[in-house]
Order: structure tokens, then C-alpha cells, then sequence
């Protein structure tokens, strides 16, 4: 099977002779990993992220249970179909495991037709609820995350970097003279301006956990965890100077014969009960300077927000 479209199926088993058993049945056509307790199960899950966790019910220590209980506490691994394996015939149990979140139950001896049939199905009906969850997430013209991506993943990089006191930083860029634009070229050419400045962001904004978002018209917006000002501050400068470099003729422009951006950039010192939207709205003021003081420029705050 090609390797895109290979799924993640995490294996939690404490007995090797399992685990040698669901890696035969599905190590072919999927990538199988293991943990052989409940801590490295978590841990595995929460950073590889699988698509199917087949997980062990009688455990040492953290058992299945409360494994599953965790996983579904978590945001991140929320998602995750869980199926249990037992070899204990257990209707409470296995009523306990679906009132914690498991999606169906595997007893050993195991069926291979049968499991492989069952997590089949599941990383079917995981991948289809994926797709719709991007769909609801995603900007249909530019690709980029829409205003909703951008405010959730705002409150929970706000919410994690509280608990370290880490920094975050937001720019937020428009389009200069957008509108003209619009009315003199026509809006197809708008859109594909839009789009073109989408690329620019989707390339320079470029770590795994930064995020650029359409943030409504000719606005866009970045998050950037973990981000100084000043680093801030340099990204957006890039941004500014690649869109200008991507010389879009821009005939009504009052700043330039082609496409430029203002932007702002602010950032926040991350604190429990601290809201993340004092940094949009510092971030916002940052770009309506950039606007009064000509356009085509970065402006920041002073420094980040104590």
C-alpha cells in the first residue's frame, strides 16, 4: 500500500506474543507501534498522533481504563478511536469501556479476519470525520486556516504556553489598497491575489506548531508559539518583502505600482486566566499604525506585554 495512505495503528499490550500477533496482521499494509505500558502509550499517542490505538485492558499499573479515560481528556488525542482487547469476558467492563469513549471491543482469543475488519472500518470512519474537520476549518479560496482554526488554536497555544509562562506572538497583515484592487482589475484577480499571498504566508510562516489563517477579506493572521517579539518582528519582515517581490501589478496602489501588506506584530507573556485576545488587539493597533504611517511596512509594540 502506498505510504500516504498507509494509517498509524499504536498496539498497547503488555504480552509480546499480542503484539507479535496485530503486528502480522497489520504491519503489511499499515505502520504498527507499540507500548507496553499505559505512560508510553500516552506519551506515543500524544506525539505520533495514530489513527486507530488497540489497547490492552488488563495492564500492570495504569490500566486500560484509565488509559482510555486520559486519552479522551486530552484535546489532542481526543479523537483517537480507541478499541479494547481483553481476555475477560466482561460485559460490565466492556460497558465501562464504551461509557469512557472506546469504540468496540476485541476478545483474545483474537480473530485476525475479524479485528482487521473492525480497525479497518474505524480508521475509514476516522479519516472521513478528518476531511470534514478540515473542510470546517480551512478557508475554501486560500487554503490557509480559517478565523475559526485561528481562534481555537489561539486559546489552546494561550492555554498551553500559561503553564510554562511561555511567549506568544501574533501578526496580522493587510493587503494594501485592497479594494481598488478589486474595483479596477476585477474580483477574479483579487482572488487569485489572495491566494498568491496565502502561498507567501504558507511558506514563510513554516514551523509545524506556527499557524497562518485567513482572518477575514484582505486580512490575514499568524500565530506563532513560542515566539519573541523581535523573532516576530523578523518574520513579518520577510512576509512584507516576499509579497513585494511577488510584484503583482497593483495600477490603483497610492503606495506602489504593485501588491504590497501592512503588518502588525505583538506578543504576549502567556499567563493562566490571562486572555490571548490582548495580544490581537495589540497586534490589531500595530497594524492600523503600519496603515497611518504609509503602508507597505512592519510596526510592532514596544515589547511584550507584561
Amino acid at each position: 500500500m502506498n505510504s500516504a495512505h498507509r494509517a498509524r495503528i499504536l498496539v498497547v499490550d503488555d504480552e509480546p506474543a499480542n503484539i507479535e500477533l496485530l503486528a502480522g496482521i497489520f504491519e503489511d499494509e499499515h505502520e504498527v507501534m507499540f507500548a507496553t505500558n499505559g505512560h508510553k502509550a500516552l506519551d506515543l499517542a500524544a506525539s505520533a498522533r495514530p489513527d486507530v490505538i488497540l489497547l490492552d485492558v488488563m495492564m500492570p499499573g495504569t490500566d486500560g481504563f484509565q488509559v482510555c479515560e486520559w486519552l479522551k481528556s486530552e484535546r489532542a488525542t481526543a479523537s483517537i478511536p480507541v478499541i479494547f482487547i481483553t481476555g475477560v469476558g466482561d460485559t460490565e467492563g466492556e460497558a465501562r469501556g464504551l461509557e469512557l469513549g472506546a469504540v468496540d471491543y476485541v476478545n483474545k482469543p483474537i480473530n485476525p479476519p475479524v479485528v482487521k475488519l473492525r480497525v479497518q472500518h474505524q480508521i475509514e470512519l476516522k479519516r472521513a470525520r478528518d476531511q470534514l474537520t478540515r473542510m470546517a476549518v480551512t478557508d475554501g479560496l486560500t487554503g490557509l486556516a480559517n478565523r475559526r482554526q485561528f481562534e481555537e488554536t489561539l486559546e489552546g497555544e494561550n492555554a498551553r504556553l500559561a503553564r510554562s509562562g511561555g511567549e506568544l506572538s501574533i501578526i496580522l497583515l493587510d493587503i494594501d489598497y485592497f479594494k481598488p484592487f478589486n474595483d479596477t482589475l476585477g474580483h477574479v484577480r483579487g482572488d487569485d491575489c489572495l491566494r498568491e499571498v496565502a502561498r507567501v504566508l504558507d511558506a514563510t510562516v513554516s514551523r509545524s506548531a506556527d499557524l497562518a489563517a485567513r482572518y477575514g477579506g484582505e486580512e490575514f493572521a499568524c500565530i506563532l508559539p513560542d515566539t519573541a517579539l523581535a523573532e516576530a518582528v523578523t518574520v513579518a519582515e520577510r512576509v512584507r518583502v516576499a509579497i513585494t517581490e511577488l510584484a503583482i501589478p497593483h495600477p490603483a496602489s497610492e503606495v506602489a505600482d504593485h501588491v504590497t501588506a501592512s503588518l502588525g506584530v505583538a506578543s504576549l507573556q502567556c499567563q493562566p486566566r490571562r486572555s490571548a485576545l490582548r495580544v490581537v488587539a495589540r497586534a490589531d493597533e500595530q497594524l492600523y499604525r503600519a496603515k497611518a504611517e504609509g503602508r507597505n511596512r512592519v510596526c510592532a509594540a514596544d515589547g511584550p506585554e507584561e
